[in-house]
């Protein structure tokens, strides 16, 4: 007899058998909750891109490049020794979450339980990922030249 699995298996079940590498970059990407975009009010966005460059949260591992767009946020990260990828996540997102909460109180949810990631193969190169990300808001239209966004960085100026 088969009992049938009520609940789907969800996105843990992708990450069973993942190991995050120190000194491994990786991409990684966050929505927000219902891709509501939050991110489009600009005291809400200055807030988020303060919480998600605070010094504390980067001891370990590096932010090499990152865009926060109206309704998500990329990040090329190298992951620091001693930490892994599902703990960084979660610390950002519990950081930039109670930050985005104190700024606008009536939000209740700021990110999807969920993340996606990819450990980029040692053979790619980490500037053309760079600009994968940071460009994102020229290729959603939000803007013509990248320049004109406020709300990205990279390590490389």
């Amino acid at each position: 007899m088969t009992i049938a699995n009520p609940k789907p298996p969800g996105h843990g079940a992708l990450r069973r058998g993942r190991v995050s590498e120190p000194h491994r970059v990786y991409l990684v990407t966050f929505t927000t909750a219902r891709r509501r975009p939050l991110f489009v009010d600009g005291a809400l966005a200055a807030t988020m891109v303060g919480a998600l460059l605070d010094q504390r949260l980067w001891t370990r591992s590096i932010l090499l490049a990152w865009v926060l767009m109206p309704d998500h946020w990329h990040g090329l990260v190298e992951l620091g020794p001693w930490e892994t990828l599902p703990d960084l996540v979660r610390r950002l997102k519990s950081n930039t979450s109670r930050q985005a909460r104190m700024a606008a109180p009536e939000l209740s949810l700021v990110w999807a339980p969920a993340y996606h990631d990819r450990a980029l193969r040692r053979e790619e190169s980490v500037v053309d990922a760079a600009r994968y990300v940071v460009l994102n808001p020229v290729r959603a239209g939000l803007v013509r030249r990248l320049r004109d966004y406020r709300y990205w960085g990279a390590v490389w100026g």
